[in-house]
């Protein structure tokens, strides 16, 4: 998994961005992940571990209806969890996980259920489509592997943004290079 966190230190490096996590299940795995990489303290400013249900609110600006009315394991509460890290920490893009690793179920959410998103610089010009992402897992395994699986599907959602991004800045180049079509 080191491989795609030093792949996610060399592109945000290269873009010149940075990167906030927010982290429920996976307790600062996902921050442990990225400072593993040499360099990351170039790119990385740092991330919130709001394990308990009202810290997402306190600290990330969650909304409390949302929170008191669906449970913290929730794909909007991921992606305001995402939007609230980047916007606390100052960073161009955000991380966050929150779900339910067992070994009960919480909040009505059967062990496995998990939302990672990813918020960022999206919109005209980026490359990214517009708006943050959530995806929604149904993980098996134990407890270890619901979170580590957690961890390598939120760095593959950012990578595949930053891919995109990169993508669009080299047709750009591109294009600017042959004559501006």
């Amino acid at each position: 998994m080191n491989s795609m966190a030093a792949e996610l230190v060399r592109l945000l490096t290269v873009a010149g961005r940075t990167l906030a996590v927010a982290e429920s299940l996976t307790g600062g795995l996902v921050a442990a992940e990225i400072t593993a990489v040499p360099g990351a303290s170039k790119v990385f400013r740092g991330s919130v571990t709001a394990y308990a249900t009202e810290l997402k609110h306190e600290l990330l600006g969650v909304d409390a209806t949302l929170l008191a009315q669906r449970g913290a394991v929730d794909p909007q509460v991921a992606a305001q969890m995402a939007a609230g890290v980047r916007k606390a920490l100052g960073a161009d893009w955000g991380l966050a996980t929150t779900g339910v690793a067992g070994p009960d179920p919480q909040d009505g959410q059967a062990v496995g259920t998990v939302f990672v998103a990813v918020d960022g610089p999206f919109g005209p010009g980026t490359g990214s489509a517009g708006g943050g992402k959530v995806e929604a897992l149904r993980l098996n395994g134990d407890r270890a592997e619901i979170r580590r699986e957690s961890v390598r599907s939120v760095l593959a959602l950012l990578l595949r943004e930053l891919a995109g991004e990169q993508t669009g800045n080299e047709r750009t180049q591109d294009t600017e290079q042959n004559g501006g079509f």
